[in-house]
């Protein structure tokens, strides 16, 4: 039987839990000695997935930007840049996004119904997979397993981090929090409303505190319970 990939969801909020206000540029909460330690985590992984919305609204290249970093992934066999990887119900996508004219491999999980559209749309950008009826995220995970990913990092949004979640798919969890409140209830938020297997009754193992300068991060590991 196929291995799933070992997922690890990042994210960054505010203390009071939004990663991202409701103005057009992007919110910085991490700092640059974090913004490093989220590039050393990328170039660990075998692939990289951010959901639609995160992807139309910030308009990401989604890098390893150290070129050391990229080095080391070559020595070990490895191409410099891991898999990149978005999710669509819709097939909305602009071929403009940096997100296809940057980096390594391309690929989209989406519902087979919108596949002809991202077809005509992109053109041979990015590998396009159809998950059949819906997006089953565990089914994705099974073919990224089928194609030799060990490992994938999750870089949201609030809707693909809450489905991870719900579903009990997340192996770990990186919580970097930055000291200011945000109080914008049209912002969005590291979570949405849902059941999660991690309520009072059940939960998560803090593997880690971390202060990375004036940022707090948090290691969870949701499948862990505490003793």
């Amino acid at each position: 039987m196929t291995m799933r990939p070992y997922v690890l969801l990042s994210v960054a909020t505010s203390v009071d839990g939004y990663i991202d206000d409701t103005t057009p540029e992007r919110l910085l909460l991490s700092n640059e000695a974090d913004f490093d330690r989220v590039d050393q985590v990328r170039a660990e992984s075998d692939a990289i997935l951010i959901g639609a919305t995160t992807l139309r609204r910030d308009n990401p290249r989604l890098l390893v930007n150290s070129a050391q970093r990229r080095d080391e992934r070559e020595a070990r066999g490895l191409p410099p840049y891991p898999l990149k990887i978005t999710i669509t119900r819709t097939g909305d996508l602009d071929r403009d996004l940096k997100f296809w004219h940057h980096g390594g491999d391309k690929l989209i999980y989406c519902p087979d119904a919108a596949v002809p559209k991202l077809r005509e749309r992109l053109g041979g950008l990015a590998d396009i997979a159809g998950l059949g009826a819906t997006l089953d995220f565990g089914a994705m995970l099974d073919d990224l397993g089928a194609r030799g990913i060990k490992r994938l990092m999750v870089e949201g949004g609030g809707t693909i981090h809450t489905q991870f979640l719900t579903a009990g798919l997340a192996d770990e969890i990186h919580l970097a929090i930055a000291p200011f409140f945000l109080g914008d209830p049209e912002a969005p938020r590291f979570v949405n409303a849902g059941g999660f297997p991690n309520g009072p009754g059940n939960r998560m193992t803090l593997a880690e505190t971390r202060t990375i300068g004036d940022i707090a991060l948090l290691r969870y590991l949701p499948r862990e319970k505490v003793k």
